[in-house]
């Protein structure tokens, strides 16, 4: 019978295997590639972000205005002389400093003693005159009371004593201002200052009260003003602090290695530029050391107050997005979230934060463009 069976291909173990393995393979991948740990393989881990991150603190933070100021002198001087002459003498060298009452210039003083003399020796011969006069008017005012003269003689004499002692008042006027004007030969500094170039030489031909200008300027320096302006929407709150005490200023020279120049504000003018929409203001500084010279331009920084409870943080933490500020906050599990708030002064490199953080925030400071709020991150601060 196995002969009437038909003929059947034999199989091939080594084929069938190879089938066998190649599919279980395929399976295999498919597994691999669709379940990961029971989820889908799409849904890989994003790598983390490295960043650098900072702590909000609360401290103490000045809250100050700051501006470009001027140093102005104190008080400036324009010395001219008050009488005609020639100046014969100059006792100062240009900028220096003199004391009240230095003697700085001598107008040749020889006309005025002359009218000096003269004016007393007229005041001397009325003088005179007038005692006769007296003398006179006494011994007729007997006369009249004993009926020797008539009245009228004795109203002679009388009226002349009297014209004689006006006389005499007339001339002591002329002999004072004769003394004046021979004082004023000798121009003395009316304040303690330092004296600024020149104007006149010796030998100058000088007109009393000439208005083509003086002969010397003295500017006193110790102490000196600085003065600033800052827009009015400040000027509330100038005030408000005013009314509670002196406020302290700060000048600093720039480019200036030395320290800073610190004194109280002293003026506040009595209006707002219409102009520039800012107030004057007015800071006065002892100068002892004289740091502060008229003319100079200086940053000055006006502190109003001080507040005990600012947040701070960096401000490069602070980002602009289309809703306004905010920060990047890394949260315990190393994600950030985007946390908006409001940015009040800054104080140097910081800035304090009048809304949106308390302290202890950790906040991140660079780094921030790779970041999307539930972003995963790692602290770099190296």
């Amino acid at each position: 019978m196995a002969n009437d069976l038909p003929n059947r291909p034999r199989r091939n173990p080594l084929k069938a295997l190879a089938i066998a393995l190649t599919l279980m393979a395929g399976a295999l991948v498919i597994i691999l590639m669709t379940r990961t740990d029971g989820r889908p393989q799409r849904e890989k881990r994003d790598p983390l972000v490295p960043v650098k991150v900072t702590t909000a603190i609360q401290k103490a933070v000045p809250v100050q205005l700051h501006a470009v100021g001027t140093v102005e002198a104190y008080a400036t001087v324009s010395i001219k002389s008050r009488v005609d002459g020639q100046l014969m003498g100059i006792h100062f060298r240009e900028g220096q400093d003199v004391r009240k009452g230095d003697l700085l210039f001598t107008i040749d003083p020889r006309p005025s003693e002359v009218a000096l003399k003269e004016a007393q020796a007229r005041l001397g011969r009325d003088m005179a005159l007038a005692d006769k006069a007296e003398m006179d008017a006494r011994r007729y005012a007997e006369l009249v009371a004993k009926n020797f003269v008539s009245s009228d003689k004795y109203e002679q004499f009388r009226a002349n004593f009297e014209a004689l002692r006006a006389s005499v008042d007339a001339d002591r006027a002329v002999v004072d201002r004769a003394k004046l004007q021979l004082e004023y030969c000798f121009i003395k500094a009316p304040m303690a200052g330092r004296t600024g170039r020149l104007l006149v030489d010796e030998g100058t031909q000088i007109k009393a009260n000439d208005d083509k200008g003086g002969m010397v300027d003295i500017a006193q320096i110790m102490p000196i003003y600085v003065g600033f302006a800052v827009p009015q929407q400040y000027l509330p709150q100038i005030k408000a602090h005013m009314a509670g005490g002196q406020l302290k200023v700060e000048a600093i020279i720039p480019d200036s290695r030395e320290k800073t120049e610190t004194g109280t504000l002293s003026f506040l003018d009595n209006k707002v530029s219409s102009q520039t929409g800012t107030v004057l203001l007015k800071g006065s500084f002892a100068n002892t050391e004289r740091r502060l010279w008229p003319g100079q331009f200086a940053t000055v920084i006006l502190t109003l107050t001080t507040r005990n409870d600012a947040v701070v943080i960096p401000s490069m933490a602070i980002q602009v997005g289309q809703d306004g500020q905010f920060v990047y906050v890394v949260k315990p599990d190393m994600t950030v979230e985007s946390r908006p708030v409001v940015a009040g002064i800054s104080i140097g490199d910081d800035v304090v934060i009048d809304k949106g953080l308390s302290a202890g925030d950790t906040v991140v400071t660079e780094g921030q463009l790779r970041l999307v709020p539930g972003s995963k991150v790692q602290v770099s601060n190296s």
